[in-house]
């Protein structure tokens, strides 16, 4: 890695544009991995309603039905990691540029974070529960294409409240652009901190960039019941002089995954734009 030696250190540094994670609004964290790698999930079937028969005799309630029990197993697959070298004579000529600390903060920023999020995007679009045909958005049908959404999320039970729709920027201008749409964009300051910029007939509207989200992405309606985004492991440590380095090893690790729950898919409306 090229270091810039400084001759007069201006105590800033250039670094990357980066959005910070959304991904706690549109996720949960409802299982425990503690000790475990993987974990299973058990899946009950109901049974029916029937007509009480007052004069039924044994069968007054009906035929009993045996419950079906299936499991549904998560396993993690994502175990990443990254190392680095801060060489002592490089920390000391860029005035302390390159201080563990502040390069590890960069790394997770800028590398951990975009990762993590792209991966988790792209597992809720392709486990979607509805995916219509692709469709180009124009100012014209774009409220339409979301109360279609809307109405799917209805009809399949999913909880009204802590409902989000996430879009890229592109989107969010044609939604501006929409006669039909009024956002509202008065939300609470806690909200705009994790990242909702507005509200759309009771829906969190988030703005994604669009290089952590699939290609051809419209917009993606979910509720955060219908994911789970679990982190296992996140292990950072820097190492001074290691034996064979002058300076500071830095190394980390971080164990994730991200899954749509098999009977809550129908949380996630996900609507593709046709490929360009």
């Amino acid at each position: 890695m090229a270091i810039d030696l400084v001759t007069q250190y201006q105590g800033l540094v250039d670094e990357k544009f980066s959005a910070e994670s959304k991904r706690s609004l549109v996720t949960n964290k409802d299982y425990k991995w503690t000790g475990a790698h993987s974990i299973k999930i058990y899946k009950v079937s109901t049974a029916k309603m029937n007509d009480y028969g007052r004069n039924g005799g044994s069968n007054r309630y009906g035929t009993p039905e045996d419950l079906d029990a299936t499991t549904e197993e998560m396993v993690l697959k994502k175990d990443r990691s990254f190392t680095f070298v801060l060489d002592k004579l490089d920390q000391d000529e860029t005035g302390l540029a390159l201080a563990a600390g502040t390069a590890l903060e960069r790394q997770i920023r800028e590398k951990v974070i975009p990762e993590v999020d792209t991966y988790t995007y792209n597992v809720m679009a392709g486990g979607a529960g509805f995916k219509p045909d692709a469709l180009k958005l124009t100012a014209d049908n774009i409220y339409k294409q979301i109360i279609t959404a809307s109405k799917y999320l209805d009809d399949s039970e999913v909880p009204e409240t802590e409902r989000c729709i996430i879009v890229t920027p592109d989107t969010y201008l044609i939604m501006k652009e929409s006669k039909d749409i009024v956002l509202n964009t008065e939300v609470g300051a806690d909200m705009r901190l994790k990242g909702v910029i507005g509200n759309l007939d009771g829906c969190n509207v988030i703005k994604i960039p669009s290089i952590r989200l699939p290609k051809n992405f419209g917009f993606m309606m979910c509720h955060k019941i219908a994911t789970t985004a679990p982190l296992k492991l996140e292990n950072y440590k820097a190492h001074e002089d290691a034996p064979g380095y002058s300076g500071t090893l830095v190394e980390g690790r971080i164990c994730y995954d991200a899954f749509v729950l098999e009977n809550k898919k129908t949380g996630i409306y996900y609507q593709a734009q046709p490929k360009v």
